[in-house]
C-alpha cells in the first residue's frame, strides 16, 4: 500500500510540474510581445517634432549651389528641421516679386527680392511680418538703410540681405586731386581734357541732385499697389538750387552723359555701381580709386549729393502650418545672418548690410563697397515710381542737356519744376 501511495505521489508530482512548465512557456514570448511597440513608439512621438514636409526658396541664380550649402549646414546643426525636403530655385529677385505677386500660393516660401517691391508684396499678402524677436535683431544689427527698406509703416517685414546697391564715385587718382567736391572734380578734368562721366538722363541717378538739395520725390500705394499720392516738392527754392547745378555740370566740356565704366572713353571720373568694379580697375588701373559722391554748390552751400539707395532683402511667406512657420523663419534669420552675409561676400561679392559683417577686413577692404557704404548714409530706399516718371525725368535730363534753360532765370526754373512736379502728382490717383 504505502509503495502505491509512493508512486501515486510521484506522478501527482510529475504532472505537477508539467503544468508550471507549460504556464511558464509563454513568458520568454510575452516579453518582446510586449517590448516590440517601445522602438516603434519613439519614433513616432519625434514625427511631429520634425514636422516633415516641403519647403521652396527662391534665390538670384548666382547664389543657388552657396544657398544650398547654407541650408544643408544649418539642418545639420538644427536636426528637428530634417524631415524637410528644401528646393532651392534660380529666381532672381526682381521675377520673384512678379512672381508671388502674380501667385502667392504657388511662390516660394522663402525668397529674395528688391527693396521697391516691400510695399506690393505686403499689400498682396506675400509676406509675413517678422517676430519682436527677430525685428529687433534686424533692427540691432544691420545698417540703418537697410533697416529702413525692410519696414513699413513702422512694422518690419523682410530680412536685410545685402546693402550694395547704390552708386557712387570711380576715378583716376592722378587725375581728380580732390574727390570730394564737384567744381574741383571738375576744374581737374577740363584741365586734363578728360571726361566727367554722370547720367543726367537717368531717373535714378538724376536725383542725386535734388534729394542733396533737401527735395524729396516718393509715391504712396494702396493695398492693391495703385499709387494714391505723390510726395513731391522740386517747385521751391531748393529744387531751383540743385536745376541750377545740373545745369552747370552740363555746361562743362568735361561732361559726358553715361554710367557705364565699359561705355566710357577718356574718362577721370565716372559715377557708377559695385557691378562695374572689375571694368574700373582695368580702366584706370593703378590710378584706380573710389569715393562717394562729391559736395557741389547749391544756393551757395557745399552740398552733399545724395540719391537712391538699393537693398536686397529676404522674406517669408504666411504659412498655415506653424512649424513649417518656425522652420521658415529660424531658416531665412540665419540666411541673413552676419555670418552668412560675409560668407556670400567671400563668395559673389555682395556688399553686406549686416554692420559686423561690413566690419570684416576683406570687406573693408573693398574699395567700392566701402565707398558705397559711405554714399548710402546720405541717400534714400527706392520705393515704388510709376513707369511714365522714369521717361518724365529722362525728359528733362534731355532739355537740361540740350540747352534749353542755359539762360532761364529762377522764375523760369520755378515754372519748369512747377510743371514736372504736377505732372508726377499726376501720375497718382
Amino acid at each position: 500500500m504505502k509503495k502505491i501511495l509512493a508512486l501515486l505521489l510521484a506522478l501527482v508530482m510529475v504532472f505537477a510540474l508539467c503544468a508550471c512548465g507549460q504556464q511558464a512557456a509563454p513568458a520568454p514570448a510575452d516579453k518582446p510581445a510586449e517590448a516590440a511597440p517601445a522602438p516603434a513608439d519613439k519614433p513616432a512621438e519625434a514625427a511631429p517634432a520634425a514636422a516633415a514636409g516641403t519647403l521652396k526658396i527662391w534665390v538670384a541664380e548666382a547664389i543657388v549651389d552657396f544657398t544650398k550649402d547654407q541650408v544643408a549646414k544649418f539642418v545639420e546643426a538644427h536636426p528637428e528641421y530634417a524631415g524637410y525636403e528644401v528646393t532651392v530655385e534660380p529666381v532672381g529677385e526682381g521675377d520673384a516679386a512678379s512672381n508671388m505677386l502674380t501667385d502667392v500660393e504657388a511662390g516660394a516660401d522663402i525668397f529674395g527680392f528688391p527693396q521697391d517691391q516691400l510695399a506690393r508684396l505686403v499689400a498682396a499678402d506675400a509676406l509675413i511680418e517678422l517676430s519682436e524677436e527677430n525685428a529687433a535683431l534686424v533692427a540691432a544689427e544691420n545698417d540703418a538703410g537697410s533697416v529702413a527698406a525692410a519696414t513699413m509703416a513702422g512694422t518690419v517685414y523682410a530680412f536685410p540681405l545685402t546693402s550694395d546697391n547704390g552708386y557712387f564715385m570711380y576715378y583716376d587718382k592722378s587725375v581728380i586731386s580732390d574727390p570730394s567736391n564737384l567744381e574741383a572734380i571738375i576744374a581737374d578734368c577740363e584741365k586734363a581734357g578728360k571726361s566727367f562721366y554722370f547720367d543726367l538722363r537717368s531717373g535714378w541717378y538724376q536725383p542725386a541732385f535734388f534729394f542733396g538739395a533737401g527735395c524729396t520725390l516718393t509715391y504712396d500705394t494702396d493695398d492693391a499697389g495703385a499709387f494714391t499720392k505723390c510726395n513731391i516738392d522740386y517747385a521751391s527754392e531748393n529744387g531751383v538750387g540743385a536745376m541750377k547745378a545740373l545745369i552747370a555740370l552740363a555746361k562743362s566740356p568735361a561732361f559726358v552723359n553715361g554710367s557705364s565704366v565699359s561705355n566710357a572713353t577718356n574718362a577721370a571720373a565716372i559715377i557708377d555701381g559695385t557691378w562695374d568694379a572689375d571694368a574700373a580697375k582695368e580702366m584706370f588701373g593703378e590710378n584706380y580709386a573710389c569715393a562717394k559722391l562729391p559736395t557741389v554748390k547749391i544756393n551757395g552751400v557745399d552740398t552733399q549729393l545724395g540719391g537712391f539707395g538699393g537693398f536686397k532683402l529676404l522674406g517669408v511667406k504666411p504659412q498655415t502650418d506653424e512649424a513649417k512657420l518656425a522652420f521658415c523663419d529660424d531658416l531665412a534669420a540665419y540666411l541673413a545672418s552676419g555670418e552668412v552675409q560675409l560668407a556670400r561676400y567671400n563668395v559673389v561679392f555682395w556688399g553686406p548690410s549686416n554692420i559686423a559683417a561690413k566690419a570684416d577686413p576683406a570687406v573693408q577692404a573693398d574699395e567700392a563697397l566701402s565707398a558705397l557704404g559711405q554714399q548710402l548714409a546720405f541717400t534714400v530706399p527706392q520705393g515704388q515710381y510709376p513707369g511714365e516718371y522714369w521717361s518724365l525725368a529722362e525728359a528733362l535730363g534731355d532739355d537740361i542737356i540740350g540747352g534749353k534753360y542755359n539762360d532761364a532765370d529762377d522764375a523760369a526754373l520755378l515754372a519748369a519744376l512747377q510743371t514736372f512736379q504736377d505732372t508726377c502728382i499726376g501720375y497718382a490717383g
